[in-house]
C-alpha cells in the first residue's frame, strides 16, 4: 500500500451522510486521525451487510488522507454508484485521485459533475474554463531539471528539506524506526534531521538527528532565519500538552503548532511557542522572509478560503501581528500548504485546489506583481504528490518532496537558467540592418528548433537555455547564407551579431558568371552548394524578366571521353530542371554538355589537380537579354 505521511494536512475530510451505531468504533478512529485503523473497520462493514454508501465514502476518504489513490478510486466508485447522493466534495476527491493515477478523461467526468453541483466553487470555475488543461501544462517551458538524492528511506518520509547558506539541509522524516508510531498513518513520528552537503559535488553527509528539539510526538518541518540564528519549526500539541479529548474522554486530539528557537553554540534552546497557536485548529509549515519580519504558514484557522489556506504575520522582535490570509491568487477552497517564500519575494507553495498533474503540484506566484499563480510544471510535478519546495539562492539549488517512487522522499531541483536571445543581422559591407531575413536557432545534435523573420530593425529574440550550445543559420534573399554561434551568457540578455554577404553576381555582355558549381563525384544531382548559386542566377533571371541562358556543363579530362560526355550532359539537364522547378519558363533556360571538347585549360592527359579543377564547370551564356 502506497503511504505518504503529509501529517500537516490539517483537515479532517468529512462527508455529509448520517452515521449509524454500526459505524461509530470505525468514526471514531476516523474522526481522531487514525485511519490506518480507521481503513480495518470500514473494511469489516464494506464486506458485510452494513455496507452503505456511507461506508464506502468513509473508507475511500481514509485511503485519500493516507494518500493510497488505487485503493481509494475503488471505493470512491463504488460510493457515487448507489442510489444515495454524496457529498459534491466525494467527486471532487474522486477525480483528484484519477489524476494522480494518471486518469485525466475519467477525472474530468467526475469534475463535470462536481461543477453542476456547485458551480459557484473556485475549483469548479478553473475547470469550466479551461477543462482540457492537461496538455498544454505538458508541454510547458521547463523550469527546473531534477534529480534524486540520498535523503530518501524505503516506505518512510522524508520531507522538508531546507538548505541553509553554511550548506547544512534540515529536513524531517520517519525513519526513526525506535520511536512509537503515528496510528493516523502507521509509521513513527516525525524527527527533525541535519545533514552537510558538499558544495563541490552535491552529495550529503550521514543526516543525524536535531535531538534538542525532536520529542516523542511530530516535530518540523523548519524555517530559519537568514543569519542563521532563529529557528521556526512546526511541533506536535501533544509534546506540550495542547490538545482536545474526545467526547468519550478516551482519544488526545493534538493540532500542529509554530515554535520558535534560537541558536547558541551549534544548539537550538530556548524554545517558546507562536502566540497563534491554538488547540482549534493547526498552524505549520513556517517559511520565514530574508528580512526575517514576514512569517508565512499554513493553516485551517477560521476565515480561511478552502480545507487549509496559506496565511501570513508580522514579526517584530517578540511582538506578532495578526494573521492575514493570502487570498484567492493563492488559495482555493481546496488545500494549500507548505509555502516558501524567496528573498524576491517569490511565493512556492503546493496545492490540491488548482490545475495540477495530480495529487499536490509546487506552484509559485510573485507576490509584487499581479499575476495568477502558475504550476512550476514537468519534472517537478508529476501526477503523484510533490510539495514542500525550497530554494537557496546563493548555491542556486531548490529541493522538494515527491512520492514518485512509492514513497516520500527529498529530490534537489535545479533551475534552467534562461537568457533572451537578440539576434541582428545586417550587411556585412554596409552595415545597413536586413528585415525579413530567415534565422534559424540549431541545438547541440543539429536540429532546427524554430525558424523566424527578422522584423524591421533586423532583429528576432529567441529564449534559450544559457548553458546549451546552440548554432545560427542566417538566409537573405540576394545574400550568401551564413553560419554563427549564438553568443553564452548568465545574463538575462544577449545580442549576437549576424553579418550576411551580398550575393557577387557578374553579369557580362556574354554570360551570367558564378561560383563553381560542385556535383558529387560520377553523379548529376543537385547539391547544397550547387543549389545555393543556382539560386543567385535565378535571381538574376527573375531581375531581367527577357533574360534567355544556354548552360553548359563541362568535365575534366580524367575517365573516357563518351563517358565525360555523358555525365556533362546529365549534369547540364539537371541544373535546367532546378532553374525550372524555381519559376524560370522552359523556354528561358536550356542545356548542353560538352564533355571535355571545350577545356578551359588545354593541358590533356597532363592536368595538375588545379588544371582539373578549372576544366570542371559549368557556363552560363546569355541567349537573349
Amino acid at each position: 500500500m502506497n503511504k505518504i505521511i503529509i501529517i500537516f494536512s490539517l483537515v479532517l475530510v468529512s462527508t455529509s451522510f448520517a452515521q449509524d451505531k454500526n459505524t461509530v468504533k470505525a468514526d471514531n478512529l476516523f474522526a481522531s486521525y487514525q485511519y490506518v485503523s480507521a481503513i480495518d473497520e470500514y473494511l469489516k462493514l464494506a464486506e458485510s451487510k452494513n455496507a452503505t454508501a456511507y461506508v464506502y465514502t468513509q473508507l475511500a476518504d481514509s485511503y485519500y488522507n493516507i494518500f493510497n489513490p488505487e485503493e481509494a478510486a475503488k471505493w470512491f466508485s463504488k460510493a457515487i454508484s448507489g442510489k444515495v447522493k454524496v457529498d459534491a466534495e466525494v467527486y471532487y476527491r474522486y477525480a483528484q485521485t484519477l489524476k494522480s493515477l494518471g486518469k485525466y478523461k475519467e477525472a474530468n467526468a467526475q469534475m463535470e459533475t462536481f461543477s453542476k453541483l456547485v458551480p459557484n466553487d473556485s475549483r469548479a470555475k478553473e475547470y469550466q474554463l479551461n477543462p482540457n488543461y492537461i496538455p498544454s501544462l505538458s508541454n510547458q517551458t521547463k523550469m527546473f531539471d531534477v534529480a534524486e538524492t540520498s535523503i530518501q528511506y524505503k516506505n518512510h518520509s522524508s520531507f522538508g528539506a531546507l538548505l541553509t547558506n553554511e550548506n547544512e539541509l534540515y529536513f524531517v522524516s520517519t525513519k526513526n524506526t525506535s520511536k512509537k508510531t503515528d496510528k493516523w498513518t502507521d509509521q513513527p513520528y516525525l524527527d527533525i534531521y541535519k545533514t552537510t552537503r558538499n558544495s563541490k559535488n552535491g552529495t550529503f553527509t550521514e543526516a543525524v538527528s536535531v535531538s534538542e528539539l525532536n520529542t516523542p510526538y511530530h516535530d518540523g518541518p523548519v524555517t530559519i532565519t537568514s543569519d542563521g540564528k532563529t529557528m521556526f519549526f512546526a511541533r506536535d500539541g501533544h509534546s506540550d500538552g495542547s490538545y482536545q479529548k474526545s467526547k468519550d474522554g478516551t482519544i488526545k486530539v493534538g493540532e500542529q503548532g509554530l515554535y520558535k528557537a534560537t541558536k547558541v553554540d551549534d544548539k537550538w534552546i530556548n524554545v517558546e511557542a507562536l502566540p497563534i497557536n491554538s488547540v482549534k485548529y493547526s498552524v505549520t509549515n513556517p517559511s520565514i522572509s530574508t528580512d526575517g519580519k514576514t512569517l508565512y504558514f499554513a493553516s485551517n484557522m477560521t476565515g480561511g478560503m478552502g480545507e487549509s489556506d496559506i496565511w501570513k504575520i508580522s514579526i517584530s522582535g517578540n511582538t506578532y501581528g495578526k494573521p492575514e490570509n493570502l487570498g484567492p491568487k493563492v488559495n482555493t477552497s481546496g488545500k494549500e500548504n507548505f509555502p516558501f517564500i524567496t528573498e524576491d519575494s517569490i511565493l512556492y507553495f503546493a496545492s490540491m485546489g488548482k490545475q495540477g498533474f495530480g495529487g499536490l503540484d509546487v506552484y509559485k506566484i510573485d507576490l509584487k506583481s499581479e499575476e495568477e499563480a502558475v504550476n512550476v510544471g514537468k519534472p517537478l510535478n508529476s501526477e503523484k504528490d510533490d510539495f514542500s519546495f525550497s530554494f537557496n539562492k546563493n548555491a542556486n539549488i531548490g529541493f522538494f518532496s515527491s512520492n514518485r517512487n512509492g514513497f516520500d522522499a527529498v529530490f534537489s531541483a535545479t533551475p534552467i537558467c534562461k537568457t533572451n536571445a537578440i539576434i541582428v543581422v545586417t550587411n556585412k559591407k554596409t552595415g545597413v540592418i536586413i528585415s525579413n531575413a530567415t534565422v534559424t536557432i540549431i541545438d547541440n545534435k543539429g536540429n532546427s528548433i524554430e525558424s523566424q523573420k527578422t522584423n524591421e530593425k533586423g532583429i528576432v529574440e529567441y529564449n534559450v537555455e544559457c548553458e546549451m550550445f546552440y548554432s545560427l543559420k542566417v538566409s537573405a534573399d540576394n545574400y550568401e547564407t551564413a553560419t554563427s554561434v549564438l553568443v553564452k551568457s548568465n545574463k538575462k540578455e544577449t545580442t549576437t551579431q549576424v553579418q550576411l554577404v551580398p550575393e557577387e553576381v557578374i553579369i557580362t555582355e556574354k554570360e551570367v558568371i558564378l561560383k563553381s558549381i560542385f556535383f558529387d563525384f560520377d553523379k548529376s544531382n543537385i547539391t547544397a552548394q550547387g543549389a545555393n548559386e543556382l539560386d543567385k542566377l535565378v535571381n538574376v533571371m527573375k531581375n531581367y524578366p527577357a533574360m534567355v541562358i544556354f548552360v553548359k556543363s563541362h568535365t575534366d579530362s580524367k575517365g573516357k571521353d563518351d563517358y565525360n560526355l555523358n555525365l556533362s550532359e546529365q549534369r547540364a539537364q539537371a541544373t535546367v530542371q532546378y532553374l525550372i522547378s524555381k519559376g524560370i519558363e522552359m523556354e528561358r533556360i536550356s542545356g548542353k554538355g560538352f564533355g571535355v571538347t571545350e577545356p578551359k585549360i588545354n593541358c590533356g592527359k597532363k592536368c595538375t589537380d588545379e588544371q582539373h579543377a578549372q576544366n570542371r564547370r559549368s557556363e552560363f551564356l546569355i541567349v537573349k537579354k
